[in-house]
């Protein structure tokens, strides 16, 4: 945002995110496997088989959880999207570059509240954190599954929203860390908080944080920013 004064006039510009050069958007295959991907090397945004609710998640960088209202469908229907812009792109931007394509084809609108709920903080555990410090001016971007996350230029903030994720719980990057991470996280997927079915060679979530990452997660109450749908449509027509 940027703000200008004119003689006693206060000019407020907000800056929106870049929209893409072209768009499709349509219903998935019915029982169609897989989720997303993106190329922003190449400006391509792939996804497919993807609820409205998950768009919502990728362009606002928000977990799912943290996403209310709006009628039933958009967490039920399943979209293909592939959208293109003539030129490289960083992946977060690439993702932010949904926001006025949502806004448009689904009449999207939003908006943010702060709500006190159970969740987790992030911080670096003793010894400092142990993931690799990547170049900033790489292209940031990351993949994860069962049991794994991998990540090459991505800030810590990154890995809270896959977390929040899998915990199905808001956690908050309390690091004070905005340095960019390449990393290869993986634990038993059986055990995501400790328990009887960890071991040494396939432990916690919580405890492969912490050994292979230098980072530790803590249970707490926290205020979490949440986005509340205030309105969506099925998308209109390419």
């Amino acid at each position: 945002m940027r703000v200008f004064l004119s003689g006693l006039l206060l000019v407020v510009l907000v800056q929106r995110p870049a929209s893409f050069d072209v768009a499709t958007i349509k219903r998935a295959v019915p029982d169609a496997v897989g989720s997303s991907g993106e190329d922003g090397r190449n400006g391509v945004l792939k996804m497919w088989n993807v609820s409205l609710k998950r768009c919502i998640r990728y362009a606002y960088n928000i977990p799912e959880d943290q996403v209310l209202g709006g009628p039933k469908w958009i967490d039920e229907l399943r979209y293909d999207i592939l959208a293109k812009v003539d030129h490289s792109v960083d992946e977060p931007e690439l993702l932010t570059m949904l926001q006025p394509l949502l806004a448009e084809r689904f009449k999207l609108k939003l908006h943010h509240e702060t709500r006190l709920m159970p969740g987790y903080i992030l911080t670096v555990a003793k010894g400092g954190i142990k993931a690799t410090v990547a170049d900033p001016n790489r292209h940031s971007g990351g993949n994860g599954g069962r049991g794994f996350i991998d990540s090459r230029a991505s800030q810590l903030s990154g890995l809270t929203i896959r977390l929040s994720a899998l915990l199905e719980r808001p956690v908050l990057d309390m690091t004070g860390d905005k340095r960019k991470f390449d990393f290869h996280l993986q634990w038993n997927p059986q055990d995501t908080l400790g328990g009887d079915a960890a071991t040494s060679d396939s432990p916690s979530l919580t405890t492969a944080l912490q050994e292979q990452l230098g980072l530790k997660l803590e249970s707490r109450k926290v205020n979490a920013d949440v986005l509340v749908v205030d309105r969506a449509e099925l998308p209109s027509e390419n």
